[in-house]
């Protein structure tokens, strides 16, 4: 048993007593829900809007004249180039690399360099390489893989979500009524409003 010595509003002092053990025994081992560690419909439909595109692409792989093939394609359809970066596991539209001399800002949507310059770009970063040499079946399923990997990061913000539902779940089991006895999101002005607090 722990003594806090704890303020209220007012300003006056009050013990606490605390059974820390009984609280840390009372933590769940996860607050993981059945849908917690990837969003595979979010993947399939990043996947899905960029298909064509990306099927477009799949023409490069066992390619034994990949440059001039690329060139081709994307002087036909430029806007292939815009499914790039997912390749490259980057959801940003325009890619910087620091060249010995310069730093290049290649913008995959509004292209800003010639189709050697984006040639250049796939060759250096290695994309060439994986699409001549078969490290792969298609695209299409090589993006979806990228795209689960990449919702690993998104699970950060679905920590946060589960733990709102939890304490959410506990707060109704007693009794609590949204928006009449507690509040799931309020902003500052929310607050001043209802409780007159700064």
């Amino acid at each position: 048993m722990e003594n806090l010595i704890l303020k209220n509003r007012n300003g006056d002092y009050y013990n606490m007593k605390k059974n820390f053990d009984n609280w840390l025994d009372d933590f769940k081992e996860t607050i993981a829900t059945w849908r917690y560690y990837t969003d595979f419909e979010k993947c399939f439909r990043n996947s899905f809007k960029i298909r064509t595109r990306l099927h477009t692409l799949n023409a490069l792989i066992g390619s034994q004249d990949i440059e001039n093939e690329f060139r081709q394609l994307v002087e036909d359809d430029p806007s292939i180039l815009s499914v790039i970066p997912i390749l490259l596991a980057k959801r940003e539209n325009e890619i910087l690399i620091q060249d010995a001399d310069d730093i290049l800002r290649f913008d995959f949507n509004n292209p800003n360099y010639t189709v050697d310059d984006y040639a250049e770009f796939m060759d250096k970063t290695g994309l060439f390489n994986m699409l001549q040499n078969h490290r792969l079946s298609n695209l299409y399923d090589y993006v979806y893989g990228v795209e689960v990997g990449m919702d690993t990061n998104a699970r950060k913000n679905r920590t946060g979500d589960a733990m709102e539902d939890l304490i959410e779940s506990y707060l109704l089991k007693y009794g609590l009524i949204i928006d009449k006895t507690y509040w799931k999101e309020m902003y500052k002005s929310d607050v001043q409003q209802k409780f007159g607090i700064d």
